[in-house]
């Protein structure tokens, strides 16, 4: 089975005022989506002429939305070549599965019952959600589900400053996901059962057996990583030392 990534939800569509986003913003929506979606791959060059045409945009939004880009630490602008595309270092890949742990086990184990019942049952839908992508082989709405299934364990601690962090780690574990590639596939039928499991222990207010099985799981996912140093050096060699 091939996953392909065609689920995909409109970045750009409008602003949370509902008006219409700028060029740059499009363009820095649009670009982050494909990196964080694997289309851009880590150590794919980007050039901005190739970019404003893809997008139809000018350069100037093209260069602020690269600009932003570099700030958040998706790229690394080399000027007149272009940028490159970040991996993420496996420091970054084990601080992420730390930080996931504590707000999802901290969050489990405050949860009141009454709203353990409740999600508990929510994600059972989300569990048949994810088995019918898999199915599908949409890898794109397989994620989007899995993001959402580990989210709502922190919204059983009902705790708002919670979730917000929660919501910072987003991207990262997306663009993760993405990048475990064929593992996911292979591991996709185990990825459901721990699923599964972990409901069952949210349901029951076991938080010790929560905590174990989340801790294997997330050690099982983590992707091999290409370091944004391994990338660098990598570019620097090739294109730079050629000048």
């Amino acid at each position: 089975m091939t996953f392909s990534a065609t689920h995909e939800e409109n970045p750009v569509a409008t602003t949370s005022s509902g008006e219409t986003p700028s060029a740059a913003e499009r363009a820095y929506q649009l670009i982050r989506a494909q990196i964080l979606n694997g289309t851009h791959q880590p150590g794919t060059m980007l050039g901005e002429a190739g970019l404003a045409s893809e997008l139809e945009v000018s350069r100037t939004p093209v260069r602020v939305a690269l600009a932003r880009l570099q700030d958040e630490g998706w790229i690394i602008i080399y000027p007149k070549r272009g940028a490159i595309v970040q991996g993420v270092d496996e420091r970054t890949v084990a601080e992420l599965a730390d930080a996931r742990f504590v707000l999802e086990t901290t969050a489990v184990d405050r949860a009141p019952d009454a709203l353990r019942q409740k999600l508990a049952d929510a994600l059972d839908t989300s569990i048949h959600a994810q088995r019918e992508a898999f199915d599908a082989g949409d890898i794109a709405a397989f994620i989007d589900l899995t993001l959402q299934f580990h989210r709502g364990f922190v919204e059983a601690g009902d705790n708002q400053v919670m979730l917000e962090l929660y919501s910072q780690l987003s991207d990262r574990h997306r663009f993760i996901l993405f990048a475990s590639g064929d593992r996911l596939l292979d591991r996709c039928e185990e990825i459901i059962a721990e699923h599964a499991s972990l409901v069952e222990h949210l349901r029951t207010g076991d938080s010790t057996g929560f905590a174990n099985t989340l801790r294997g799981h997330l050690a099982e996912n983590a992707p091999p990583t290409a370091t944004s140093a391994r990338t660098s050096t990598a570019f620097e060699s090739t294109m730079l030392g050629n000048h």
